[in-house]
């Protein structure tokens, strides 16, 4: 099977991210990965897709879970010899009215949001192909939280020196300074969601450059997207655009044609390069 091409959404069996998979089954000349945490919710979605034609499979992937990650990351290497489509789309956000205490908020986002997509990257990207695609899903919000940093903040995260070792510091710094209440007046914002998907945008930009200094003959493409206000379980049903139209820039960039050079460690939204 290793000359067929694979392409792998995280966090799929629902909204953006089964949208994403809808719309790589229609366009993607491969094998087409859904996953969820729950193998019963990731069936009944690959089942809805069957209905429509459409032929998605599905493999179990919790990315809070590093067992399950490896157990992915060798199905992978052993079915395939490698990935050609990543697409980290896996992510949780409370509600704004939920009532956890904020540094629990902090911790659980967290570990999901960066750290869980972190783990997933560290062990999927080395199998990704030449000529390969990846996607983190990230959101406007990062922006606007960037803008509620400190200005010592706001330029670590904007520095394209920055390391991941740094930023990991700097992430689990967050969740410390929300445990001793103390984050506000260390200079973050007072949004969890928010820090998680600087979090993200930052390790899009670091992975795209080492990228260009380990591989820089693979033509890998790597980037960061917001998907816009989306209407899902997450978002709610106000928001202004559908799981399709909001699967429409993570499509895009996961489909780059394979002569592009570029965008490549780039924030985007509606398409378009976003200054970060």
């Amino acid at each position: 099977m290793s000359n067929v091409p694979v392409a792998v959404v995280t966090g799929s069996n629902k909204g953006i991210g089964f949208a994403i998979v809808r719309a790589l089954c229609k366009q993607f000349p491969g094998d087409v990965y859904l996953t969820a945490r729950d193998p019963g919710r990731g069936q009944k979605a690959v089942a809805k897709l069957q209905e429509e034609g459409l032929c998605a499979l599905f493999h179990q992937l919790d990315i809070d879970d590093l067992q399950s990650i490896r157990a992915l990351r060798d199905f992978l290497k052993e079915k395939y010899g490698g990935l050609n489509v990543l697409v980290n789309n896996a992510g949780i956000a409370f509600k704004v009215r939920d009532t956890t205490p904020f540094a629990v908020q902090a911790e659980v986002t967290l570990k999901t949001n960066f750290f869980g997509t972190r783990n997933v990257c560290t062990e999927l990207l080395p199998l990704v192909k030449p000529y390969g695609r990846v996607v983190n899903v990230s959101s406007m919000v990062s922006s606007s939280a960037l803008g509620g940093c400190s200005q010592e903040l706001q330029q670590k995260f904007r520095s394209d020196t920055i390391t991941e070792d740094e930023l990991v510091e700097l992430m689990t710094k967050f969740v410390e300074d929300t445990k001793k209440s103390v984050h506000e007046k260390e200079g973050w914002p007072n949004t969890a969601y928010g820090v998680s998907k600087i979090g993200v945008t930052v390790l899009s930009r670091i992975q795209a450059r080492m990228l260009n200094e380990k591989r820089k003959g693979d033509h890998i493409l790597l980037n960061a997207c917001c998907p816009g206000w989306v209407r899902t379980d997450m978002a709610g049903p106000q928001a202004p655009k559908s799981p399709d139209e909001g699967a429409e820039t993570p499509v895009y960039l996961a489909l780059l044609p394979s002569d592009a050079d570029g965008p490549h460690g780039q924030f985007l939204s509606n398409k378009t390069v976003r200054t970060w």
